[in-house]
């Protein structure tokens, strides 16, 4: 598979440290993103753990696991946590200040992602053959359209290291809510304003969710209840790939 290109404006290169940049010329500097091409951004600096800016988040790491649409532990997840940007990981904790108050906690699935787990899941799509999670993921789409109906992208917002995928865990019952769809299925049930067939209370469960994390300077994605994106993200521009393990952000 050839090596895919990565770009942002140069305005961002002062703020990212073990950044390898290759310029372009002027005449290619009139398409926004085409400024500057970044081959690689493998520096966690100004990132985080998700444990130590939200003791109270409970981890449970899709894609160190095998339960997920893969089926297999994914590429550049060396350990089961979370990291991210210090500024979503302050977001997040102030997020989950406000769960708290309201009788949850936040569950969290994924956070920052490395291009290599994007790229990953890029090798999966191309294997057709692949379809030991269709029931559980994918049961309406056959596995030749996810990348053109965008489930699966060669960049994923994630790599950028201020967006997260979480839940909502009732402190009261001590169980996750009901969101009437699991986390990372493709397809329209997974919309947030889906509400076909949903109940009263899932439906109310996504807009709590959607309620907390609006109301603390996230942005929701319009095609999946569990995915946020920081307001003002601090590295719009920005794909980044080294690995998840807390010795990245240890000091």
């Amino acid at each position: 598979m050839k090596k895919r290109i990565i770009c942002f404006f140069i305005a961002d290169c002062a703020a990212v440290s073990g950044v390898i940049f290759t310029a372009c010329s002027a005449e290619n500097a009139g398409a926004a993103e085409d400024s500057v091409e970044v081959i690689s951004a493998d520096s966690a600096e100004g990132f985080v753990s998700v444990s130590e800016a939200v003791p109270d988040a409970i981890l449970e790491i899709r894609y160190y696991s095998t339960y997920n649409f893969v089926g297999d532990r994914i590429n550049g997840y060396e350990e089961p946590c979370a990291l991210i940007t210090r500024e979503a990981g302050e977001a997040l904790r102030a997020a989950s200040e406000d769960a708290k108050k309201r009788g949850y906690r936040l569950k969290i699935y994924d956070a920052y992602r490395p291009q290599t787990a994007v790229n990953n899941f890029i090798e999966w799509v191309e294997d057709v053959d692949d379809t030991r999670m269709k029931d559980y993921f994918y049961p309406e789409l056959d596995k030749s359209v996810l990348f053109d109906q965008g489930y699966i992208a060669e960049k994923s917002g994630h790599s950028r290291g201020s967006t997260v995928d979480l839940t909502l865990f009732d402190m009261s019952t001590g169980k996750e809510v009901d969101m009437g769809g699991v986390f990372d299925y493709f397809g329209e049930l997974s919309h947030p304003d889906y509400t076909d067939g949903l109940t009263e209370e899932q439906i109310n469960n996504r807009n709590i969710l959607r309620d907390i994390m609006v109301e603390n300077n996230f942005k929701p994605l319009d095609t999946e209840w569990w995915h946020f994106t920081l307001e003002n993200e601090p590295y719009p521009d920005v794909y980044f790939d080294f690995p998840v393990n807390e010795d990245q952000v240890s000091e």
